[in-house]
């Protein structure tokens, strides 16, 4: 039974494990692109994405010598300010 219960253990563990690792390489996937989009829009220097709870992402970057924030929805719709 211990080892059963053990066994039970390290599954969750590692299926936890891989599943946190599986959501960190979708965000920095994400975060790829959304810094390409904002690069080929003339954005440089695009750092500091984070992605909010509604899904948009969140990041500073250089537009036409300025430091902005940018904010980028899911369609694409980039906001600077």
């Amino acid at each position: 039974m211990i080892r059963l219960l053990l066994a039970v253990a390290i599954v969750s563990a590692s299926t936890t494990a891989f599943a946190q690792q599986t959501r960190n390489q979708a965000a920095a996937a994400g975060a790829a692109g959304v810094t390409s989009r904002l690069q080929a829009q003339g954005y440089k220097d695009v750092h500091d994405l984070r992605k909010t709870p509604d899904g948009k992402w969140v990041g500073t970057a250089m537009r036409n010598g300025h430091p902005v924030t940018v904010t980028s929805d899911q369609a694409g719709t980039t906001i600077a300010r």
